[in-house]
């Protein structure tokens, strides 16, 4: 199969996205994510831009990579400065990276606004730099900025800018479309273009922004015009919109386009990649994305999980474990039989027909009154427990009370009284909280931990509130989430109620409950 070369620019122009920020450490848990993922090139930065590029440099010269080629980042020379005085190029031929990525004009609407420099000195900046840099045994791949723009306005000077550049030892031109306004079929026309003139001398690149919400169709575009390398950010990261995501176009690459790119078993880490990102950014993985995302491969209409248990290629269109992901069957009041029975299977319970029947009867019947288990599936497995008889209560609520108290000193005091049978023992406990949930979950561990202690390492980590009926006011009904974990399994819990109270003390008992019937709280 004919390769493509991914270019990876997360750690540089990721980073210019609003919000992005990495450590120097973190930034290393990337580079080596990456190179674990197969990406042939990993854009380190400018390694003089500040301190934490100095220190990211000088850490990364004695990493140890698989395959990965460390590449800084940098401009041509500074108009009317001779190459070998130019400070920023000398950096580039002094740092450790053996590859390089020069970024030079092409649009002639830049010459005249921004260099202010001829047509004629920016291609002596061109030349110059890249072979200052060749001289200096750096491998040079020269992007050019806004070159779809400068096709436009003047196709035989765009041309010409990449011709200098391998003409002075570029292994790679990059076509970039720099403001992300171009569309598949201009970035197609233009990279013909240079693939025609170019390919047999040199690699052709591609380089796009998601301005237009074109960027990976945009790149494919360009790699079944000729193009062979193509440049990108995990999750689409970066400056205004975004880049073009990598997570999306190298599972097109590969199992679409049938193109090699990296191996079957480096493409099953691309879902654990592309969320190990997102976590050390502080972002939630977004649970739409393609292939990667929660939902890529969630099924909620009945007739689409019949299908797919026929065969999945029917509703879907790649092996969700070829990246790393994995199908799942949504519960909602539009599922059928089939669905409660297949998630019946993946909780490990045996279910009959008139079983799943009635779990599905309940499930109906509770959606109606605003409860939704898509992100609750510790308290669907919990009703199909239930259901389906396989349920043995581990302790019984008697009763809880709340009491908040606004004192006249300062502050406020939260305090719940819980009453349990556990084991036929009443237990009453009563704990103080930052808030009434948190008071209610510090009584019931407490009433709980000494019986089953592994409930201590139970947390909850997310608790989200919704108003089902707003026009209601204050007596709306209230939809109440929990997330939670033990350290090997995330699950989560829903309570709906018109008391806040009662909806968030329901989701907690699911909480633990679920934990107690998995075994983690045993």
């Amino acid at each position: 199969m004919e390769q493509v070369q991914l270019y990876d620019t997360t750690l540089r122009d990721g980073m210019q996205g609003q919000g992005m920020s990495l450590s120097v450490e973190e930034k290393i848990r990337v580079v080596h994510a990456l190179d674990d993922l197969g990406v042939t090139f990993i854009e380190a930065g400018f390694p003089g831009s500040n301190p934490k590029e100095v220190e990211l440099f000088e850490k990364l010269e004695h990493e140890d990579l698989k395959t990965a080629v460390i590449t800084s980042f940098g401009m041509t020379r500074r108009r009317g400065v001779e190459a070998r005085d130019d400070e920023t190029l000398q950096l580039l031929a002094d740092t450790f990276a053996p590859a390089t990525t020069l970024v030079g004009k092409t649009w002639d609407l830049h010459l005249e606004k921004v260099t202010k420099v001829s047509r004629e000195e920016n291609l002596e900046m061109i030349a110059e730099s890249v072979r200052y840099l060749t001289e200096a045994g750096k491998r040079v791949i020269y992007d050019a900025e806004h070159f779809f723009d400068g096709f436009l306005s003047d196709r035989d000077y765009a041309l010409h800018c990449l011709e200098t550049a391998i003409e002075a030892g570029a292994e790679c031109v990059t076509l970039c479309d720099t403001n992300g306004a171009s569309l598949p079929a201009a970035v197609s026309e233009a990279t013909s273009a240079v693939a025609d003139r170019f390919a047999d001398s040199v690699v052709v690149g591609i380089h796009t922004h998601n301005d237009a919400e074109c960027a990976v169709a945009d790149s494919l575009a360009a790699v079944d015009a000729g193009a062979r390398l193509v440049q990108g950010t995990v999750n689409g990261i970066g400056e205004r919109t975004g880049n073009a995501n990598l997570t999306s176009i190298l599972p097109a690459l590969q199992l679409k386009m049938g193109y090699e790119v990296v191996t079957p078993e480096q493409l099953a880490n691309l879902t654990a990649t592309a969320h190990f990102v997102d976590e050390l950014l502080n972002r939630t993985p977004d649970p739409d994305q393609p292939y990667v995302g929660r939902n890529a491969f969630a099924h909620k209409g009945g007739m689409h999980v019949a299908g797919v248990r026929a065969d999945a290629r029917t509703f879907e269109h790649v092996e969700p474990t070829t990246i790393g992901n994995h199908r799942e069957a949504l519960v909602s009041e539009l599922s059928g039989r089939g669905t409660v029975l297949e998630a019946a299977e993946v909780a490990g319970l045996e279910m009959s027909d008139d079983e799943a029947a009635r779990a599905l009867r309940a499930l109906k019947e509770k959606e109606h009154r605003g409860y939704q288990y898509e992100a609750a599936d510790g308290s669907f497995e919990m009703l199909l427990r239930r259901e389906s008889g396989e349920y043995e209560s581990l302790f019984q609520v008697e009763s809880f009370r709340v009491l908040v108290e606004s004192r006249e000193s300062g502050g406020v005091t939260t305090e719940a009284t819980i009453k349990l049978l556990i084991d036929g023992e009443r237990s009453l406990m009563t704990a103080e909280g930052n808030g009434p949930v948190n008071a209610l979950d510090n009584a019931l561990r407490a009433a709980l931990v000494d019986r089953y202690p592994g409930l201590a390492n139970v947390e909850l980590t997310n608790y989200k509130v919704r108003i089902l009926d707003e026009h209601q006011g204050t007596g709306a009904v209230t939809r109440v989430l929990i997330d939670s974990t033990d350290g090997k399994q995330d699950w989560g819990s829903i309570g709906v109620s018109e008391n806040i109270i009662e909806a968030s003390w329901e989701a907690l008992l699911d909480s633990l409950d679920y934990a107690l019937q998995e075994g983690s709280g045993k």
